[in-house]
């Protein structure tokens, strides 16, 4: 090189102090891909899924909807313990296939709903796995310090999917006492 150093010159980045601002914030309110950024999942809409299977149950409460069920709720004459826990969620959202056959949906479309629960913020409760028969449980908070923000179940089976999503402030005493009731689940409990 005729005896000169070469430098590597990278041409100068000028950036504005306001644009570096607008980049940040940007890239900070990107959220990581296959995990959620907060108590709400994405859940797929599954519409390929409703032709090919036996049942399906479709069901999201948020807004308008869940402030009417909390009407009902009040005019069944619902205690006020049931009443509290429907003012402090912010959405109910079920998801539900029952298929004839064995593999008639993608395990890769709960997959992408079960990956998200690897974000921040959300930790198991319990998780179950069966080789025989065939069955994979998660249950997941999402939490702030104390403070339970959601919840996510998704259960799957060869033949079936359940996929439910709660997000507020969620007190798990009193979620107890709706189970069974707006899509979610009742779970059987055992006496020893």
């Amino acid at each position: 090189m005729n005896g000169r150093t070469r430098k590597n010159r990278n041409p100068p980045v000028k950036m504005s102090t306001s644009l570096a601002a607008l980049a940040a914030t940007v890239a900070l309110g990107l959220p990581l891909t296959g995990s959620a950024a907060g108590p709400e999942l994405s859940i797929p809409n599954f519409s390929h899924l409703a032709s090919r299977a036996r049942d399906s149950v479709d069901i999201t409460l948020d807004g308008f909807l869940l402030r009417i069920a909390q009407k009902f709720a009040a005019a069944d004459g619902e205690n006020g313990d049931e009443l509290a826990i429907l003012r402090d969620i912010k959405s109910v959202r079920v998801r539900n296939f029952e298929f004839d056959s064995e593999d008639a949906y993608s395990k890769d479309d709960v997959e992408s709903v079960r990956r998200q629960l690897t974000g921040p913020g959300w930790s198991p409760l319990a998780q179950v796995h069966r080789r025989e028969p065939q069955e994979h449980v998660d249950v997941f908070l999402n939490m702030s310090g104390d403070k339970i923000l959601g919840l996510a179940v998704i259960a799957s089976e060869p033949r079936s999917f359940t996929i439910v999503n709660v997000v507020g402030n969620i007190d798990i005493d009193k979620l107890a006492r709706i189970e069974g009731q707006f899509g979610i689940p009742r779970v059987t409990h055992s006496e020893p």
